[in-house]
């Protein structure tokens, strides 16, 4: 399966941004929701905070600055954009320690480590922001509502999976955990479907 998606994906790769913030925030506004809530949420952010970028395509924004996004929290408007307190607590925690300095890290250990020592950023959140601005073709999203269940159907045939499973599946591929990950959602690999999806809900409404 592995090699077979790898030869049907030859153009497949993991830059790294270098931008770690901008990754932060987007991957906290995921925790725990739909990812249309969560695109709802950073669209909503971004278009408040973020100011026009340079050149002549607009009205292209930049990712708002960390001092900009910490209003929320204080002003209490965050519910606006569709994000409850806890995770606008958790991209503005107020005093240290904050994911500050981490574009300074030597490699995606340390950063994976700084991030996590962070309250409010656990593994899942710290491998969606290691696989993005560090370019790590390991960081395997643990603790993802998806991601284990598609590793079993997809390495094993196996309609579930929880953490422990997808690991021990993955194993073989250390060092490109990730990237295999990757190309199975560029396959659009899902694993069947019971019951109903997630509700799409507006915390601006409550």
């Amino acid at each position: 399966m592995v090699a077979r998606l790898a030869a049907r994906h030859p153009g497949l790769r993991m830059p790294a941004t270098g931008q770690v913030f901008p990754r932060v925030l987007r991957a906290i506004l995921e925790q725990k929701v739909t990812g249309t809530e969560a695109y709802r949420a950073y669209a909503a952010t971004v278009r408040h905070f973020g100011e026009p970028a340079p050149g002549p395509m607009q009205p292209l924004l930049l990712p708002p600055d960390p001092a900009a996004v910490g209003r929320p929290r204080r002003t209490g408007c965050s519910t606006r954009f569709g994000v409850e307190q806890k995770r606008a607590d958790n991209v503005a925690p107020g005093p240290p320690p904050r994911p500050v300095g981490l574009e300074r890290c030597v490699d995606a250990a340390e950063a994976t480590r700084r991030l996590t020592a962070v309250p409010g950023i656990g593994p899942w959140t710290a491998a969606e922001v290691v696989r993005i601005a560090y370019g790590d073709p390991d960081a395997v999203s643990v603790g993802d509502y998806h991601v284990p269940n598609t590793v079993a159907w997809a390495l094993a045939g196996e309609p579930r999976g929880d953490d422990a499973r997808m690991l021990a599946l993955l194993e073989p591929f250390r060092g490109h955990r990730g990237r295999v990950c990757l190309l199975l959602a560029a396959e659009g690999v899902q694993a069947p479907r019971y019951g109903p999806r997630m509700p799409i809900r507006s915390f601006a409404r409550y």
